[in-house]
């Protein structure tokens, strides 16, 4: 099993990247540098890349939204140069609240302009011919009808390092998750209940896998929780219960709220409704009072040693192969969380 995590976009950029130098060196394959509605995400990607030399690169996530898909090929051709070949290309359809209330983009139908980016962008790293694209969201060049007439096909002018830059995509609904096991490289769920992984995302990974390409090889998943090694348990998943209330609860509208409707397909109902409905009348402390400790022990390896190699193992034979993960504590106990879990997984 590998290792990953998200980089955290509160604070200095600065701070946060030299703590990934120091997580690579304890054995960190992979961070994700996220982009939300914060500082964009590619300026930091292109500082890490210069400042590391191991770990990949993923964008956690670009939303497909908020640029061209072609701006997002020749995103992943820069960063996949600059870090000599360690990037990953991370998409996304984020959310209608910051799609249309940050970017002020629409926000229809995210499976079908997922799929087309991803079409559109392994075209233009193949190199094969001048880019042409005829799909129901995008259409490239222009057609003479929608501007000035003047758009010709073109093929992007320097060769990319590699021909064909991994593609994750971060889903949580059925059909997103189908998509992305039927042509991405990685999926990356958040909130992953390994126990319950099979009944929540079973028949949508079996349906996009059975539409995959071979050539694709085997799908990576990329998912897991927060981690503490150590025997106050009860405090350290305390700790995590601002963050889940957060997503559970108010993180999208009644109806849109990705996380919430997961939670209620692990067996939740009645505990992902009282969150929402405690989180978005702004009692957010009994949101996260009302959140079970049967859920954030699942989601989390919190614990002894010996519990936290079980749930390694869990994880693994769940079909995670990055597992995902949030170490909590300082930074050097962090550096020591990394370094614990290579050992207890190897």
């Amino acid at each position: 099993m590998k290792f990953s995590m998200m980089l955290s976009y509160a604070g200095r950029f600065s701070e946060a990247a030299d703590q990934v130098v120091a997580l690579e060196k304890a054995g960190l394959d992979l961070v994700y540098v996220p982009e939300a509605y914060s500082a964009d995400a590619v300026s930091a990607m292109g500082y890490l890349a210069a400042k590391t030399s191991t770990i990949q690169i993923g964008s956690g996530i670009l939303p497909v939204f908020t640029r061209t898909p072609t701006l997002l090929a020749m995103t992943a051709v820069g960063m996949d140069d600059v870090s000599n070949g360690r990037f990953i290309l991370g998409l996304g359809a984020s959310g209608p609240q910051v799609i249309e209330g940050f970017h002020g983009v629409p926000y229809e139908a995210p499976l079908g302009h997922t799929r087309e980016v991803i079409e559109i962008c392994r075209k233009v790293w193949a190199r094969e011919e001048k880019l042409t694209y005829q799909g129901r969201h995008f259409t490239v060049p222009l057609p003479e009808d929608r501007g000035t007439g003047l758009g010709k096909p073109l093929k992007i002018i320097g060769r990319p390092l590699r021909p064909r830059v991994p593609v994750h995509i971060a889903a949580l609904g059925p059909k997103n998750i189908e998509l992305a096991a039927e042509i991405a490289d990685g999926w990356m769920p958040l909130f992953y209940l390994p126990s319950k992984a099979k009944e929540a995302f079973g028949d949508a990974l079996a349906a996009g896998t059975a539409k995959r390409d071979p050539e694709l090889g085997p799908l990576e998943v990329v998912a897991g929780g927060f981690v503490a090694i150590g025997d106050d348990v009860k405090a350290m998943l305390d700790h995590t219960r601002g963050h889940t209330a957060l997503y559970v609860g108010g993180m999208g509208a009644r109806g849109q709220n990705f996380y919430n409707a997961l939670v209620q397909r692990y067996g939740f109902e009645a505990a992902a409704a009282d969150v929402q409905d405690l989180y978005l009348a702004g009692k957010k402390a009994e949101a996260e009072a009302a959140l079970p400790v049967e859920l954030l022990e699942g989601l989390n390896l919190i614990g002894p040693e010996g519990y936290v190699k079980e749930r390694l193992a869990e994880f693994s034979e769940s079909g995670v192969t990055y597992l995902n993960i949030t170490p909590m504590g300082s930074p050097a106990e962090q550096v020591r969380i990394i370094e614990t879990l290579n050992e207890l997984a190897n």
